[in-house]
Formats: structure tokens, C-alpha cells, sequence
């Protein structure tokens, strides 16, 4: 029986991605989750071959999950399954201890292609040429590389034209603390206002088209 853990926030697509996973693979069982803390908690009851998590979820993201997995449980592989492009994402989630990286755009065939894979201990980063690696898309390091992933988090979403307090209740954090992050933006990119941080993020393509 293969075990694996599926979180994400949205049931339908938690529904259709379970689908997708007993179909394509033989004895599988498909538990669920819809944040980081339910995860954490099935995570830690739990004896799971793998998870298949979304960076994207309420209050904390998949990225801090995924590092606590890598501390607590280093030897229980990760797909990271997102709507976000890969060059957005994926250095930073394979940096965080995934092991493969997957957008949700892929084919049902290819979902199960990378749990195969990874179950196996292989890296998988989708069959397209610019998802296999991520590290040849930005070769030159840009300055948002520096930024922490909850500041990067902040910068995607100011760059999508939402307000502080906007982003303060998508993530489930306070004005304050979200008005830290930018502050922290502004200082580590050298720039003055929102304007110019949306600017940077549209122009380096860190904006859901």
C-alpha cells in the first residue's frame, strides 16, 4: 500500500488530484489536508510514503512545511504541486527539500510519472525543458533570490496589486507584520515605493499571467 498525503486548500482539487492518484497508481491510499497545521499533525501521527503538497495555502505556506519536514521526517519525499509557473517556485521548494516540482497544468499521466519517480528517490521537475531546471532560468542571481520566502510571498502578491491588508488575510497574519515584510522589501531591493516594487516583481516575472 502506498501511503501519501495530499494538502491542499481546495476540495474540489484536493477531489480530482486523489482521482487522479488511485487511477493511475495500484494500492494507493490518499489522505488529505488543507493547511500546514492539519499537516503537520497527520504528518507527525502517520507513516506516509510521500506527499504531494501545494505552495500556496492559508496562513503559513508549503515552503515552511517543507522545511519542517526535512527536519522532522528527512527521508519522506515531496512533490511539490502548484499552480505557479516553475520559475517562480520551483528553486526555492527544491532549496526547501522537495524533490520534484510540478505544475498544475501537467497531464493526469504525468502526476503519476512524478510520484513514481520520486517514490524511487528520483528528482522529477516536469517534462518540459524549462521546468527541469530551475537553476539555468535565473543564472544571474537576481536581488529577489535574497529575499526570504514569506518576503518573496509578500513581493508576488503587492506585485498582483494587493493591499497590505489584503495579503494580512490571505496569509492569516496581522497589517503590522505584512507592513514589516514590505518595509524589509523595500529596504533589501532599494526601492521607495509599492509602485516600484510592482514594477520589479511584473518585470521579473513573479506575477501570475
Amino acid at each position: 500500500m502506498i501511503r501519501i498525503l495530499l494538502v491542499d486548500d481546495h476540495p474540489v482539487v484536493r477531489h480530482g488530484i486523489r482521482q487522479i492518484l488511485v487511477d493511475g497508481l495500484k494500492n494507493v491510499s490518499v489522505g488529505e489536508a488543507s493547511d500546514v497545521r492539519g499537516a503537520r499533525a497527520s504528518i507527525k501521527g502517520d507513516g506516509w510514503d510521500l506527499v504531494v503538497l501545494d505552495v500556496t495555502l492559508p496562513g503559513e505556506s508549503g515552503l515552511d512545511l517543507l522545511k519542517d519536514i526535512r527536519r522532522s521526517h528527512p527521508g519522506l519525499p515531496v512533490l511539490v504541486l502548484s499552480m505557479h509557473p516553475a520559475a517562480q517556485f520551483a528553486r526555492r521548494a527544491l532549496a526547501a527539500g522537495a524533490l520534484g516540482y510540478l505544475t498544475k497544468e501537467s497531464a493526469p499521466t504525468e502526476l503519476v510519472h512524478a510520484v513514481e519517480q520520486i517514490r524511487r528517490g528520483r528528482q522529477y521537475l516536469g517534462s518540459r525543458s524549462h521546468d527541469r531546471d530551475p537553476h539555468a532560468i535565473r543564472s544571474d542571481r537576481p536581488p529577489h533570490d535574497a529575499l526570504s520566502d514569506r518576503e518573496y510571498q509578500v513581493l508576488r502578491m503587492l506585485g498582483s496589486g494587493r493591499t497590505v491588508s489584503e495579503i494580512a488575510t490571505s496569509l492569516g497574519l496581522s497589517v503590522k507584520t505584512v507592513s514589516t515584510y514590505r518595509a524589509r522589501l523595500l529596504d533589501k531591493l532599494q526601492m521607495r515605493s509599492n509602485a516600484e516594487l510592482m514594477r520589479y516583481a511584473i518585470e521579473n516575472g513573479l506575477v501570475d499571467s
